[in-house]
């Protein structure tokens, strides 16, 4: 008889899977490279995830998992005293930190795979959506809905795009003026969209 795969074995399993993919990459990983990678054998990546396709799927699910999570536990996140542009920059410092750098340029990739139609399973929710969550941020600061939901498509694109740039060319200072410019931008369309 099988045994069944502990819940939270299963989430330490993901987290060392999601911490490895961070240092070496997504695109390329096997079951195998991964394990010896973590000093498992396949046999623990298999019982916990049935195969590749389980496995990338439920990496992609806990970054979502813990992108919201980082989002949701910014300083002012819920307070709609408190601007976006603040809650922007925030995100923008932890992404840059040297801590977080691996795991930023793990979703970097992700989502350029998605993005060609190379990623190996469906788009994350992440990537799919993540307006949706940043419009509920921007509705809590009386935007309308639908227009929550363009705006937060506008501001995701361009924080993506800075930071895709500043990760290649490691031009800081033009990066981070053009990411005041974001910030700024932000601030007055949630102060305008409210007022209407």
């Amino acid at each position: 008889m099988a045994r069944t795969a502990d819940p939270e074995r299963r989430r330490e399993v993901l987290d060392a899977v999601v911490a490895q993919l961070a240092e070496t990459g997504i695109s390329s990983f096997t079951l195998r490279g991964l394990a010896e990678a973590l000093g498992q054998s396949t046999r623990v990546l298999t019982h916990h995830f049935a195969d590749k396709g389980a496995l990338l799927t439920a990496v992609l699910d806990r970054l979502d998992e813990r992108q919201h999570d980082a989002l949701r536990a910014t300083e002012g996140w819920a307070d709609p005293s408190v601007a976006v542009g603040s809650l922007v920059r925030s995100a923008w410092r932890r992404h840059l930190d040297p801590a977080e750098l691996p795991m930023t340029r793990l979703v970097r990739e992700i989502e350029g795979l998605a993005a060609a139609g190379r990623l190996p399973a469906p788009a994350p929710a992440f990537v799919r959506g993540r307006a949706g969550f940043v419009a509920g941020c921007l509705a809590r600061r009386g935007v309308p809905e639908a227009e929550a939901l363009v705006l937060a498509t506008l501001l995701n694109a361009a924080y993506s795009g800075l930071q895709a740039d500043r990760l290649g060319t490691g031009d800081g200072a033009r990066c981070d003026a053009a990411l005041d410019g974001l910030c700024d931008w932000i601030d007055r369309a949630v102060e305008q969209a409210a007022r209407r």
